[in-house]
């Protein structure tokens, strides 16, 4: 079943974080927990923050409401004084008392320094100032003419289009009419057209500096009141609120962290390297665990001060066992070796006093070639047991050929043997198995004739660990004495020691040899 996409991506971000020290993993472990929290608590404080600005926002909209109202009811009201002297002009130029009413209604304007003027169809002034509004005969509308430095001028024309009339409002004068009732935070103003702007009120302050803005219509089409005032500012302790969240979360991360780290994590790093340091046959050392590690960690390490003494005071006991153990192996080996010799000193005794019958003879001497290679396998046993390597095979299987040599009893019988042994080790087991069945062998070979040529060899085999034994001659050929010997007396016992050495023997008839592998410990 094939994983999904999904499940495989997440897999490698699991082995990295696995990968990671404990200390880093637990730092990632708070942080996770602990993050959600400050981003909700400082979230809130911004909300607050948010709030303030918003409240700010609705004051500063009341107020460029009520200026752009005021400021409306003033422009709109002087400009339909204006276009309705201008109806009695076009329709009387010498009419007063529409000239008298128009200067009524412009007195306030006039005390602040601002000006009309009344022109006919001619150019000539009828009523006000003169002051050469730029208004062509034919227009419609108001002409707006914003002069930033200073003030703000509108001019109609009539309804006939032969006469016009401006009017010019000081910078001062719409200040001042412009101003919201009871509005205390500082703020700027400007009327904007659409060339050009003028400011009724500027605010102090850095430019890049928050500011709250807002753009009311003036009831005149393409003049408008901008209004700014700042923004609410974003306090120390606003500021505070909003941060010590994050920074409560880290330092909460980072000391969980640090508390971990010195009261668990490294006193454990410590234990772990006097462990892996620790030698068998020594005492634990004291651990410097640390000034404040945790009392579980203190209880460990005095649980490993004891095991440590009570290793060592093991080991102690086991080597004196195995001293006293090598003693008595020793010992047994020993009195087993002595054993043999008297046992071969009864049977060569046994055999001098049958000295007139060739048949017990040479039966004596068979069972004491049998009892030789025995010995011979003890003896050396007990030389090599303080080196682990197992039994030396040249040596044995020298000793083992020189005493079959000397054991013969037919004086016309010659045993020549040829030594091809290379330095392999064995243990007791297959030394006894094969002393016995060269041993047997030989016999096979002595039985067949007097004269007895033989070649042993121990070479190395195809695998390792493994050696091929190989011994020939020519009085192990094929023939009726060897088919016989082999049936009535010598075949089972070679084939016993065969499958003690689990290994299979090989005989070629035709040249006399036999070949088996066997097990081996090394070499030199």
């Amino acid at each position: 079943m094939v994983a999904p996409a999904e499940t495989r991506s997440r897999r490698p971000i699991a082995a990295a974080f696995a990968r990671l020290p404990t200390g880093a993993k637990l730092f990632a472990i708070l942080s996770a927990a602990l993050l959600p929290f400050a981003l909700i608590i400082t979230f809130a404080a911004y909300q607050t923050t948010r709030a303030s600005d918003v409240e700010n926002r609705t004051r500063l909209r009341v107020a460029a409401a009520e200026s752009a109202r005021t400021l409306t009811i003033e422009l709109v009201g002087d400009m339909n004084a204006l276009r309705s002297t201008l109806e009695a002009v076009e329709s009387d130029p010498d009419d007063r008392l529409a000239c008298a009413r128009v200067r009524g209604v412009f007195a306030p304007d006039i005390t602040a320094g601002g000006a009309f003027g009344v022109y006919d169809a001619a150019g000539n002034l009828r009523c006000g100032t003169a002051l050469g509004a730029a208004v062509s005969p034919g227009e419609s509308g108001i002409v707006i003419d914003v002069d930033p430095a200073g003030g703000l001028t509108l001019a109609i024309a009539g309804s006939t289009g032969s006469a016009r009339a401006a009017a010019f409002f000081p910078t001062a004068f719409l200040a001042e009419v412009g101003r919201p009732s009871g509005f205390i935070p500082q703020f700027s103003a400007r009327l904007r057209g659409d060339d050009a702007a003028l400011y009724l009120r500027r605010l102090d302050g850095s430019p890049l500096a928050r500011r709250d803005s807002i753009v009311e219509p003036i009831g005149i089409e393409g003049l408008a009141l901008e209004m700014e005032m700042p923004a609410a500012p974003i306090t120390s302790p606003a500021l505070i609120a909003m941060l010590l969240p994050l920074l409560m979360w880290l330092v909460a991360a980072a000391v969980g962290w640090f508390v971990v780290d010195r009261l668990l994590i490294r006193p454990l790093r410590r234990l772990s390297r006097s462990v892996q340091l620790y030698q068998p046959g020594t005492p634990f050392e004291a651990i410097s665990i640390g000034r404040v590690p945790a009392q579980e960690i203190r209880e460990l390490d005095q649980a490993f001060l004891a095991l440590g003494r009570t290793v060592v005071a093991h080991e102690s006991d086991l080597a004196d066992g195995l001293v006293r153990q090598t003693r008595l192996t020793r010992e047994v080996h020993h009195r087993v070796k002595n054993n043999l010799q008297v046992i071969a000193s009864l049977i060569n005794f046994h055999a001098r006093s049958a000295a007139d019958n060739p048949d017990v003879t040479a039966a004596y001497a068979s069972i004491q070639r049998r009892v030789d290679a025995l010995a011979v396998v003890h003896r050396h046993h007990f030389a090599e047991m303080e080196v682990n390597r197992g039994l030396n095979l040249r040596s044995v299987l020298g000793e083992l050929v020189a005493s079959i040599r000397a054991g013969a009893v037919e004086p016309r019988t010659r045993v020549g043997v040829t030594l091809e042994i290379e330095p392999f080790y064995a243990s007791q087991d297959t030394a006894v198995a094969v002393s016995f069945l060269l041993t047997e062998l030989m016999e096979l070979a002595m039985a067949t004739g007097p004269t007895v040529p033989a070649r042993i060899s121990l070479t190395s085999a195809a695998t390792p660990e493994r050696a091929v034994l190989r011994l020939s001659s020519p009085a192990l050929v094929e023939g009726n004495d060897i088919r016989g010997l082999l049936a009535t007396r010598y075949g089972r016992v070679i084939e016993g020691l065969s499958r003690q050495l689990r290994s299979k023997l090989f005989h070629d008839p035709l040249v006399g040899a036999f070949e088996i592998e066997i097990a081996v410990t090394g070499r030199d």
